[in-house]
């Protein structure tokens, strides 16, 4: 029998996942990104194992390991979009009210929390850990573009936002290393488009965070 190229590529993904450790790193990925670290505590592995399991995931393009867009130092490993699509169960997620939140709160988390009210019924905000003072244009006019109705027009704190039993997506690297690790907090590593400030970047990062929403949203329901 012929064995087309597909096939084996879905033989090599169930091989992958194959190991408990390497399943139970992707089920964690599939909600947010995580460091090393948090994996290796998590799984309770040595550096040496954690780094083969990780190469495994990689060599079948399921993970990919990025630098902090805050913290050069740190690293994040991700689930890389559609790599599991029709093969497997993500854990479910529970949550009365959804917090996407950023530094400024400025252009990621409130594009974020616009995706999350046209998918989900779940209520959903945001707020920024050292807010600016306003929405920046581009988020206001690719968010126009996209059909897509932002919260307000003001910035929010995340002080006076968060309440907790929260579901808090934190979409930057600098904010997550803030508020640090928590089982109530999710982690998204998305470049902060404001640095460059270009519609292309704006419409890149729209995109990554409505990739992340929907698989979100595939898993969640209300509390």
């Amino acid at each position: 029998m012929d064995i087309d190229a597909n096939l084996r590529t879905r033989a090599a993904l169930h091989h992958a996942l194959s190991d408990p450790v390497r399943l139970g790193i992707v089920e964690l990925l599939s909600v947010g990104d995580r460091s090393p670290g948090e994996l290796a505590r998590t799984f309770a592995l040595t550096s040496n194992l954690l780094a083969h399991h990780l190469r495994v995931l990689r060599e079948v393009d399921l993970v990919a390991r990025t630098r902090s867009h805050a913290d050069g130092r740190r690293a994040y490993v991700r689930l890389l979009p559609d790599a599991l699509d029709g093969m497997w169960h993500a854990p479910s997620v529970t949550a009365p009210r959804v917090v996407f939140v950023c530094t400024r709160n400025a252009a990621r988390s409130p594009l974020a929390a616009a995706v999350w009210s046209r998918r989900s019924d779940i209520p959903v905000t945001s707020a920024g850990t050292h807010p600016g003072p306003r929405i920046n244009p581009r988020a206001i006019s690719t968010a126009r573009r996209h059909g897509l109705r932002l919260e307000r027009d003001h910035t929010a704190h995340i002080g006076d936002v968060v309440r907790p039993d929260d579901l808090v997506v934190a979409v930057c690297d600098n904010a997550y290393e803030e508020l640090g690790p928590d089982d109530r907090r999710v982690h998204w590593s998305v470049p902060d488009p404001g640095a460059v400030d270009t519609d292309e970047v704006f419409e890149d990062v729209l995109a990554q965070l409505a990739g992340r929403v929907d698989r979100l949203v595939a898993i969640a329901g209300a509390a």
